[in-house]
């Protein structure tokens, strides 16, 4: 039994009863301190194998040692095998104190209630709880069925489980209430104290690409152990999907089908380990208008899972993921088609889209090439009527209208300065933003 980082008791006077705590984890390796080294290394130089007639020493040398059955610690010094070179010596070792706690995990302890006196303990009320600095979890209430007898030199032992949710100081609190052999009812309270660090930090990085999001999400290790990530899933907010972006493998078609079905948890070793994840986020077509309306920034949340060496389980539950701050528009205007092949002097359509992302009714509207930059001289004009009128727009509702342009310039340009001006509010809106296109000549 070991307790935690402090065990304090706080009882007046000699008790018959203690508390005892042992946490309940993987054990760990025995590691014996002294590595075992071939003898043949010691009268053999590094250029032992230079030799020609090397293999044949080494086979002889070891046929006459392979059947030694002596058991003396000089003994321990030679290679039986290959493997002992690490010192594992296939013996487990349970722990002797609480260790490292992390959030995410599930503590689980084995508590023992200990009678060492002469006297029998009769009625006992056995408590356990989690204090934090925040909030106190019941573990365990023994007041309806109390214990009947601890007799002496007896024990009473039970387990208590708790999801560690919290970072900072835990408190793993173990009361008994009693009688004694003088049939005085004494209170026994114990305190075992242990700390509960980060396993883990995930950072993400937001980029905003046309109508694409991409979320970059790094994860690093902290603990001194590996850790084998089962699980880094983005749950995307409402409006929102996600998609998982991998480098592409080649791999053979059964191959390629046992990986799909068995996938091998991804290793992020101990100490600062890190490995890095790429969602693609997209909002739902059909819902973009009353999203862009809401004005919400938030994107969604990970959820990750793992497993270290001796595969006990940790989880834990990103907080929310904010994007880019949402701009409330009132109206939206995009490029949706631009002809493939456009003629120097000649005149072209493009067909544009104006999206009402209100609850009300908005317009009517009129579209123009504006002349911001006066001192530049514009490329691309409008050919005919300088201005659109366009109708009204019922609330979320869009439409789509093509403006007459031409082109007086070769080579790469650029459709600038169109805006719209809502004609009973007197509003211009933003620009839109600026499409290149490519004028041939005849």
């Amino acid at each position: 039994m070991s307790s935690g980082g402090s065990s304090h008791n706080q009882g007046g006077g000699a008790h018959s009863l203690a508390f005892r705590v042992m946490r309940l984890c993987r054990p760990s390796f025995h590691v014996e301190t002294p590595l075992r080294l071939d003898p043949l290394d010691l009268i053999s130089g590094e250029d032992f194998f230079d030799n020609p007639n090397s293999s044949s020493l080494f086979n002889s040398y070891y046929k006459t040692h392979e059947d030694s059955s002596d058991l003396t610690y000089k003994n321990r010094l030679i290679l039986q095998n290959p493997n002992d070179s690490i010192g594992l010596s296939g013996l487990l070792v349970l722990p002797q104190a609480f260790g490292a706690i992390y959030l995410g995990e599930t503590f689980c302890s084995y508590i023992s209630i200990n009678n060492s006196s002469n006297l029998e303990a009769r009625d006992v009320v056995i408590k356990a709880e989690i204090q934090t600095e925040r909030q106190r979890i019941q573990l365990l209430d023994s007041s309806k069925s109390p214990v009947e007898s601890i007799r002496s030199g007896g024990r009473y032992d039970f387990i208590v489980e708790h999801d560690v949710k919290e970072l900072g100081p835990h408190t793993l609190v173990c009361t008994a209430l009693y009688n004694d052999g003088d049939s005085e009812r004494k209170y026994l309270p114990q305190f075992f104290k242990f700390v509960v660090a980060n396993p883990l930090s995930v950072r993400t990085k937001v980029r905003s690409v046309k109508e694409n999001t991409f979320l970059e999400a790094c994860i690093e290790n902290h603990t001194k152990t590996n850790l084998f990530m089962d699980q880094v899933e983005f749950e995307p907010a409402q409006h929102w999907s996600a998609t998982i972006l991998k480098a592409d493998e080649h791999h053979s078609g059964t191959n390629f089908q046992t990986r799909e079905i068995f996938k091998p948890p991804v290793l992020i070793k101990a100490g600062g380990g890190i490995h890095n994840y790429l969602y693609q986020l997209k909002v739902s077509s059909h819902e973009s208008a009353q999203v862009k309306v809401s004005g919400s920034n938030v994107l969604g949340k990970l959820q990750i899972t793992w497993r270290t060496n001796l595969g006990e389980p940790g989880r834990l539950q990103t907080q929310q993921i904010l994007g880019s701050p949402i701009a409330h528009k009132d109206i939206e205007l995009r490029v949706v088609e631009v002809p493939s092949v456009i003629i120097l002097d000649r005149p072209f359509l493009v067909c544009l889209s104006l999206a009402n992302l209100t609850d009300r009714k908005m317009g009517p509207f009129e579209v123009r090439l504006s002349h911001v930059d006066s001192n530049e001289e514009k490329i691309v004009r409008v050919n005919g009527l300088q201005t659109l009128v366009l109708p009204h727009l019922e609330a979320f509702s869009s439409s789509d209208f093509s403006l007459n342009l031409i082109a007086t310039g070769l080579g790469i340009q650029k459709i600038s300065g169109i805006t719209v001006l809502d004609v009973r509010d007197k509003k211009v809106h933003d620009l839109l933003p600026d499409v290149e296109i490519f004028v041939n000549s005849d």
